[in-house]
């Protein structure tokens, strides 16, 4: 188990310097994920109190379709120069790979969360007087399971003519449970409800990441092996 982390490692560092030194993936999420808070900032007025009920829906919103276009590039990027090829054939476990893929990319799209959602507060003059431990939690582990399902799929995609579009096919209808849990739950703690109403999503949310963990560690071997 030792060595398979430290080849996860190994490839997720890889990534990141790669992004460090091109900014494409990172700052294009960064570029959509503004866009999307400034046209919703200009289509409703934000002094108005019912407008903040949109912003726990507005979080996972910039998450999801930011966090998209760069799981798209995770395994895309790898197809130059036959670079996935050199992968497979490494003396490394296929699942040290998904593993690293999976550190990456939640490095990425949790650092884009860092810039786009104080913007979105900002933007809606929004004051946060809920729990800010339980808000991180929340958000870490609904984006957690994001990236767990989405990694797995754009490996699946990668191959495909029409990958950009076939991933977020696949993608959304398996993110629907964890979605609705996500959204609820932020709202609970941005309206500042009692603790114990978000426990039952928080529980959700667990279980959903773990479920499909265990399942896409297990099942990305195979996948590998028809790439």
């Amino acid at each position: 188990m030792k060595w398979i982390v430290s080849d996860a490692l190994a490839i997720a560092s890889k990534d990141i310097r790669n992004e460090l030194k091109s900014k494409q993936n990172f700052g294009m999420m960064v570029i959509f994920s503004s866009l999307v808070i400034l046209i919703f900032s200009f289509a409703f007025d934000p002094t108005q109190n019912s407008v903040k009920m949109i912003i726990p829906g507005l979080i996972w919103v910039i998450t999801i379709f930011s966090g998209i276009l760069g799981l798209n590039r995770s395994f895309l990027v790898e197809q130059d120069n036959e670079c996935i090829i050199g992968l497979l054939v490494a003396p490394i476990d296929p699942t040290s790979i998904y593993l690293g893929k999976v550190l990456s990319n939640l490095v990425i799209v949790t650092a884009v969360q860092l810039i786009s959602v104080p913007v979105l507060f900002i933007l809606f003059d929004f004051h946060f007087y809920g729990d800010y431990l339980w808000f991180i939690l929340i958000v870490f582990i609904a984006t957690f399971g994001f990236i767990i399902v989405g990694t797995f799929l754009a490996a699946l995609a990668a191959n495909a003519k029409n990958s950009e579009m076939l991933l977020p096919v696949l993608l959304l209808p398996l993110l629907s449970p964890l979605m609705i849990a996500a959204v609820q739950a932020t709202r609970i703690i941005l309206e500042n409800e009692g603790i114990q109403d978000v426990k039952s999503w928080f529980q959700l949310m667990v279980g959903y990441d773990l479920l499909f963990f265990a399942v896409c560690f297990f099942l990305f071997e195979f996948i590998m092996e028809g790439s």
